[in-house]
């Protein structure tokens, strides 16, 4: 809690006479002091000393206090030490020199006191107000804005010393909100009370400067024929503006019998509810902009999707239309051969669309988070000689170079993921690089990973589309070779990859080539990542 809670200001709100019983007792103790001093012997100026209780009593509770210091120690002086004692009357006119010094010294001194002590309570009250309102400014940058509210709610219990605070944030706010803190009784109270608040801070117009907003308490008076609710009068609220309209309000607490909120807490409330309203606000346009984004990066999706059906389902839809029709031409005789190329046309055709469909499928899959990979072990270089074999009509151009580390051990992973995985580095090896060229596909152990790589000797990827060509629909574009297919492949490897609990990464090899690789764990969990 801040010092600021434990000021005499607090007792001084319940009893105001406090100050000037203290100042009373400051002066009879410096008149004690005084008494056996002039018994010890005979020191001048000694009234000087009424100065310490004047300056004590201005330090602690203000200019007033300390004029009644000073008058209190005129009389004490007058009545205890000068001549006549124990008469206010002066039989010296020197002594009422001495007298009228001490008095308006006096004053003088608490004034200035006293104004020193305002100066170092407002420093102290900005002070205690900036890093309030810094903390609530960072911990409403949480991205769960109820997370944020709550610990707001806590910051400010703890900073003023009340019992509960709920900010509350309605229907007709840009978000509808709620957060507690506080005692399990003080916020039955609040929850519990249908009534408004009993004490509400209205706001009003902002000074010369652009200073926060001055408020005032007003009090709600219930009607006489109905009672107010038990614990009503503990409850105090601030309503929360935004744009000139209230969108909330934050409700406080108090402890049983404390002393009412200081002008400083009442600047600190509103304050704190204008930071509140803005940190919503900037909340919901976050979710606007997010939204915003989701919805143009969807509709990109649906545009890319759109143009890419249009070509590559169509091209060899018609294809098999076409083979299919020839075949059921009755007034043309084909040949066995004639019919064995319509049929692989036709087989080849219906592969394709069938691998397109099935990308379209895992990559919805992937992106609702419904992938669930059926791991178990298996030997790497078993998988790789299985795909190869798959792929071995595309491949027959190239020659293939497949070298396995001894030391790669059996890994847990989905050998269907896996193996789609390999099928389109290697099938994207085959097409997008020239005939005759090496595709090397290896596996080997790094650290706690094993490593698998496919590596051609063609063009390699545009250094500007190696961070997108793991995007979905993308496809780079190379003059020597014309991208084929929807862009789908490396999206899918990607996630597939990922729901193992890998990584997976292109890059372009010296002297030529490109190299796509990508890490499996040996001793992860699924999901997890390890780089």
């Amino acid at each position: 809690m801040d010092s600021m809670q434990t000021t005499p200001s607090r007792y001084l709100a319940r009893w105001p006479w406090l100050a000037y019983a203290v100042a009373l007792l400051l002066t009879a103790f410096v008149t004690a002091v005084i008494a056996l001093i002039r018994q010890a012997a005979n020191v001048g100026n000694i009234s000087m000393l009424y100065l310490l209780a004047v300056l004590l009593t201005a330090i602690a509770f203000g200019s007033l206090p300390a004029v009644f210091a000073s008058v209190t120690s005129f009389f004490a002086f007058d009545y205890f030490f000068i001549t006549p004692t124990h008469r206010l009357t002066v039989s010296n006119a020197e002594e009422w020199v001495a007298l009228g010094v001490l008095l308006v010294t006096g004053v003088i001194t608490g004034e200035l006191a006293a104004a020193l002590r305002r100066r170092a309570r407002e420093a102290e009250r900005r002070r205690r107000e900036a890093v309030v309102l810094y903390d609530v400014v960072r911990l409403m940058q949480t991205p769960d804005i109820r997370e944020a509210l709550v610990a707001v709610a806590e910051r400010l219990r703890e900073e003023l010393g009340v019992a509960a605070v709920v900010v509350d944030f309605g229907p007709q706010a840009p978000l509808t909100l709620r957060a507690e803190a506080g005692e399990a009784e003080a916020l039955r109270i609040a929850e519990s009370s249908a009534a408004p608040p009993a004490h509400i801070l209205s706001q009003g117009a902002a000074p010369a400067g652009g200073r926060t907003p001055r408020g005032r308490w007003v009090r709600i008076v219930p009607p006489r024929l109905l009672a107010p609710p038990r614990g009503q009068d503990r409850l105090n609220g601030v309503s929360i503006q935004l744009q000139g309209r209230q969108v909330g309000n934050l409700i406080l607490v108090t402890e049983p019998d404390s002393a009412p909120l200081s002008s400083a807490d009442d600047r600190l409330l509103l304050a704190v509810t204008n930071q509140l309203g803005l940190a919503v606000e900037r909340s919901r346009l976050r979710e606007v902009a997010t939204e915003a984004e989701v919805l143009r990066r969807t509709d990109e999706l649906k545009t890319a999707l759109l143009n890419a059906v249009s070509h590559d389902l169509k091209t060899p839809l018609a294809s098999i239309l076409a083979s299919a029709g020839s075949l059921l031409q009755g007034d043309v005789t084909w040949s066995d051969e004639e019919r064995r190329q319509f049929a692989r046309s036709i087989e080849e055709d219906a592969a394709y669309l069938n691998r397109l469909v099935t990308s379209l499928l895992d990559l919805s899959r992937i992106e609702a988070g419904a992938l669930r990979p059926d791991r178990e072990w298996h030997d790497i270089g078993a998988l790789i000689e299985d795909v190869l074999g798959r792929l071995r009509p595309l491949t027959a151009g190239h020659p293939i170079a497949a070298v396995i580390s001894e030391d790669v051990p059996p890994v847990l992973v989905d050998y269907l993921h896996i193996g789609d995985v390999l099928f389109n580095l290697i099938e994207n090896a085959a097409k997008h690089t020239p005939a005759e060229t090496e595709i090397r596909i290896s596996a080997r152990r790094l650290g706690g990973n094993v490593q698998v790589e496919v590596v051609d000797q063609g063009p390699g990827v545009p250094a500007a589309e190696l961070q997108r060509v793991f995007d979905p629909f993308f496809r780079a574009k190379r003059r020597d070779s014309p991208s084929k297919g929807m862009g789908l492949g490396l999206a899918v490897a990607k996630g597939l990859v990922e729901a193992n609990g890998g990584r997976i990464w292109a890059e372009n090899v010296n002297g030529g080539g490109a190299r796509f690789a990508f890490t499996l764990p040996l001793d992860a969990a699924p999901g997890e990542h390890r780089e």
